[in-house]
């Protein structure tokens, strides 16, 4: 029994060390590849800082307005996709029409642009409007106003 141990070889300590070699570099270079996809996309979404600049409350005629201004402080332009709007925060529906965009393009640039986006939709005064806009990315800005 003795002699049938002695008799099996193994893998040699360099060749070892070359497979811990390697195997080490992979490891390092597949941990490398996920954390720049990961903070790219991050980055990419912390990018665009979006903030209400302003909100009116209007009508013209009997058509009445609501017109919110968005601004940009962020370094990367954003793009507006969604608008959801309701008198609650849990109940607001995505509106589908009823909306216009300044530039119509959607895209608010980066560095302080702005974009005045339009909702043709009925409001009574007094009463609590929510609203929350998406950007392409996913970003949501949230707010709401009491219409005067």
């Amino acid at each position: 029994m003795n002699k049938m141990l002695k008799a099996k070889k193994g893998i040699s300590p360099i060749l070892a060390t070359l497979l811990l070699i390697v195997i080490a570099v992979a490891a390092v270079i597949v941990t490398y590849a996920w954390v720049m996809t990961f903070t790219t996309s991050q980055t990419q979404q912390a990018g665009a800082i979006l903030q209400e600049a302003n909100t009116r409350f209007y009508n013209i005629t009997t058509t009445k307005y609501i017109e919110v201004t968005l601004m940009n402080s962020g370094t990367a332009n954003a793009k507006i996709v969604k608008v959801y709007f309701g008198t609650s925060s849990g109940n607001m529906p995505e509106l589908t029409s009823g909306v216009t965009y300044d530039p119509t393009s959607q895209i608010v640039n980066a560095n302080g642009g702005s974009i005045k986006i339009t909702l043709t939709q009925d409001w009574t005064s007094g009463v609590r409007y929510y609203f929350k806009f998406v950007t392409e990315a996913g970003q949501t800005v949230p707010l709401d106003r009491v219409a005067p």
